[in-house]
């Protein structure tokens, strides 16, 4: 149930200030937006909306303490949001794994992500839900963790500015590996992201827009928060989820719109020198899109500009982001 907290809640959260009330109604999710409408964000915590200056956690949560819980960046586009159902399906699996019960449906949840839009009066926008493992004691141990508390925010996001997009980016290799399988599996997109963080300083250290990841085994996994293709003669190469790369939902996007354009995706293993060699780079990510890459590790990709199937990419997936989704105000 949504409803907003009006006189405040003991222990874990402080009350937000009420310029927004949220009723809830034979379980349907309706608003009531008062004259003074807040400029804040609206913030989704366990039920209950709270502005972003009072949006807090507890610091006993162990997704703070432990990076104990998981993610999903979802964009929507055009009063659509696209491909929740493909980002709810990766949620429930990442807590699947990690034995974490999501304290609500799967229903429930999209009713919670589409209101929390509705609540900011946004039609283009970055979603980022959190499940985190809730609020225990200091102790690793998760059995502590009574109830597992679930975040939403519905906010705006842009990685790279406009030129870039235009002119693509640059990439360096970092000494940070991806996480082996074996430690914590890649496919979890879990809290705990000190790996990619650690890559991304690389990158800034570096100078570069972006960091190549390699696994164990020395070959190209993804980047930092982002999945790796690269082109050779009119055909689309990209390392396998085995490799170390993430299940992206942009990623599967690249595979179907390759289809119906009738260029060849083949997944396989990718070494630095096949980035260096390439005609084309470009990667994928809900936050990044799509995006070329023109550098990798000094050397110019191509003749040093976005090629063309990357731009054929870029167009189709636009096309699809407006006309595709499932729809926040209807």
């Amino acid at each position: 149930m949504l409803t907003k907290d009006a006189e405040g809640t003991a222990g874990a959260f402080v009350d937000a200030p009420a310029p927004l009330e949220t009723t809830v109604p034979a379980g349907k999710l309706s608003r009531k937006i008062t004259a003074a409408r807040s400029k804040q964000l609206q913030i989704y915590i366990d039920g209950k909306f709270y502005s972003e200056a009072n949006a807090k956690i507890s610091v006993f949560d162990h997704g703070l303490l432990y990076g104990d819980g998981i993610f999903e960046g979802i964009r929507f586009y055009n009063g659509r949001v696209f491909r929740l159902e493909e980002h709810l399906e990766r949620l429930w699996d990442s807590a699947r794994s990690i034995c974490l019960e999501i304290p609500m449906s799967m229903r429930e949840m999209t009713e919670a992500l589409l209101e929390t839009i509705r609540q900011n009066e946004l039609r283009d926008g970055y979603i980022r839900l959190v499940v985190t493992r809730g609020i225990g004691n200091l102790g690793l141990n998760p059995a502590q963790c009574k109830r597992p508390s679930v975040i939403i925010i519905a906010s705006t996001i842009a990685l790279y500015s406009p030129e870039i997009y235009q002119k693509g980016l640059t990439v360096v290799t970092c000494a940070t590996r991806r996480t082996n399988p074996g430690a914590l599996n890649p496919a979890v997109k879990s809290l705990n992201y000190l790996n990619n963080v650690m890559a991304r300083i690389e990158a800034n250290l570096a100078g570069a827009d972006e960091a190549l990841m390699l696994n164990d085994a020395g070959n190209v996994a993804e980047c930092t928060a982002d999945n790796i293709f690269v082109v050779k003669r009119g055909q689309i190469f990209t390392p396998p989820i085995a490799a170390g790369a993430l299940r992206g939902i942009t990623r599967l996007a690249v595979f179907e719109m390759a289809a119906e354009l009738g260029i060849k995706v083949t997944e396989t293993d990718i070494t630095r020198h096949d980035v260096f060699i390439a005609d084309e780079c470009f990667l994928t990510g809900t936050a990044a899109e799509i995006i070329a890459v023109i550098k990798a590790d000094g050397r110019l990709i191509g003749n040093g500009k976005p090629g063309p199937i990357s731009a054929r990419m870029i167009a189709r997936f636009r096309q699809l982001t407006r006309e595709t989704g499932t729809s926040i105000y209807n």
